[in-house]
């Protein structure tokens, strides 16, 4: 039959393929069992049998389709996009430091609309972030755009960051619009640590805001800093679920800041963030987090300790921030930049304040519904629902020690002229807190509700409630 059509020079692929079963049949049939068996090393695939077979039948001229790759052409770098933001927030863009204008008072971002699209090329050589929050005020915006470059093991990135804030002083009300210019590059070691080194160039120009003749005067300023800083990355965490975690997270750090326009202004930062997941039982989590960091220098960074990340307060009788008439600052020191240390429950922020901290929180989180479910829901509120108890112990403080005379939070000056008295309010410089809380996603929102009982001079302070989005400590 196949040499008629051989012959009449009308042989078809399914002819091929029939002469190619019919071989493989004889072939089987006078084959061992291990000659069977397929060579992994030397395996010839199906495309290439029939060439051969259609090679051995062709004797004379015979013409056939072949199934061939496309022809090789150039790829020109094309985008599309990888996800698209449109959310109501209450954090900012970026996890810049907030400058200091000499009145403590950290800036929280409050209500705001938050809009942010990446994109990335095919082959994920590059990406592209653009970012923008828009202040319930209309004038404390932000705005970040992010190219990078991960095209070779060595990852590299350039941000623009854009924030305007208002600062809130004893006397006077502060407005500062900084610009930030940064270049990354990280580099992995392996899949869980790498190191990356951070370039920053950043230009703050405070405004006094007029209310009166005497702010009317105030000249505007500018401070331009370059820094670098460098860090140390591991992770081996597995992700079980939304804040659910199994393994360990270190970063350690050093920071050195430099203004451009100023003497005598070195700003150096250390400090290490350390958090470990314990698997108790299936989807039982116990995580415990270990956060340090001292600034030294000519220039200091200011931390606040107190509260929690993103905390949206919507208590009349509790204070986002306590007063620095009730818990004093060292302003004998240089402050430049400005931060809070959290978590620390049970309290405002600036209960403890200094140019160091220690912070240790304990949280055992418990995933209750699908914890007995024992399988993924398809209600993601009750799949993501997670019962917490914590307990945080920590301080932050200036000099070398938490017991230096440095530290102003020590004493209260009552000014009575012609009379000034000095209270010694022996504080003790460790503060701590324990409560409970639950957790669950909402609206594509990850929801925090924590009641925390603070502990300061061994003496349990009235519960405070706190309503966040944020994940982890």
């Amino acid at each position: 039959y196949l040499q008629e059509k051989l012959k009449m020079d009308t042989i078809s692929d399914r002819d091929l393929w029939l002469s190619h079963e019919l071989l493989k049949t004889l072939r089987s049939d006078t084959m061992t069992q291990e000659e069977r068996a397929i060579d992994i090393d030397n395996y010839t695939f199906s495309n290439e049998v029939l060439s051969d077979v259609a090679d051995s039948l062709a004797n004379e001229k015979l013409s056939q389709r072949t199934d061939t790759f496309p022809d090789q052409r150039n790829y020109f770098t094309s985008f599309y996009t990888n996800y698209l933001v449109n959310q109501v927030d209450f954090g900012f863009l970026s996890a810049s430091y907030q400058a200091y204008t000499g009145g403590a008072y950290y800036f929280n971002p409050g209500f705001n609309a938050l809009f942010k699209i990446g994109a990335n090329d095919l082959f994920e050589d590059y990406k592209l972030t653009g970012g923008v929050r828009f202040a319930s005020d209309f004038d404390s915006n932000e705005y970040l755009f992010s190219v990078e470059d991960l095209k070779s093991r060595l990852d590299k990135q350039y941000i623009f960051h854009r924030q305007v804030m208002k600062s809130a002083g004893e006397y006077n009300i502060t407005k500062i619009r900084s610009h930030e210019l940064m270049y990354l590059v990280r580099y992995p070691f392996s899949q869980v640590s790498s190191v990356r080194a951070t370039l920053s160039l950043r230009n703050d120009y405070n405004t006094i805001l007029t209310f009166d003749q005497a702010s009317l005067k105030e000249p505007d300023t500018y401070k331009s800093f370059a820094g670098i800083k460098l860090e140390y990355n591991f992770d081996n965490s597995i992700s079980r679920g939304i804040n659910i975690y199994e393994g360990m997270r270190t970063k350690a750090w050093f920071e050195f800041y430099k203004q451009l326009d100023g003497k005598h202004t070195d700003l150096f930062v250390i400090g290490g963030d350390i958090r470990h997941y314990q698997k108790i039982h299936r989807t039982l989590i116990l995580a415990n987090r270990l956060a340090f960091s001292k600034s030294f220098g000519s220039s200091r960074l200011l931390y606040y300790m107190g509260s929690t990340d993103n905390w949206i307060n919507f208590s009349t009788t509790t204070p986002t921030f306590i007063d620095t008439s009730e818990i004093r600052i060292n302003n004998k020191i240089n402050w430049v930049y400005q931060a809070v240390a959290t978590n620390m429950r049970g309290f405002s922020q600036n209960i403890r304040n200094g140019d160091a901290f220690f912070v240790l929180n304990s949280e055992l989180r418990w995933p209750i519904v699908r914890y007995f479910a024992n399988h993924p829901l398809n209600n993601d509120f009750f799949n993501n629902f997670q019962v917490v108890g914590f307990v945080d112990i920590g301080t932050a403080w200036t000099g070398w020690t938490p017991w230096d005379k440095e530290n102003a939070y020590n004493t209260q000056i009552v000014n009575t002229p012609p009379v000034t008295v000095i209270v010694d309010k022996r504080r003790s410089p460790v503060v701590g807190g324990f409560g409970y809380g639950i957790r669950s996603r909402l609206f594509g929102y990850f929801v925090r509700l924590d009641w925390a009982y603070g502990v300061e001079n061994n003496i349990i302070l009235p519960r405070v409630f706190y309503l966040s989005l944020s994940l982890d400590f």
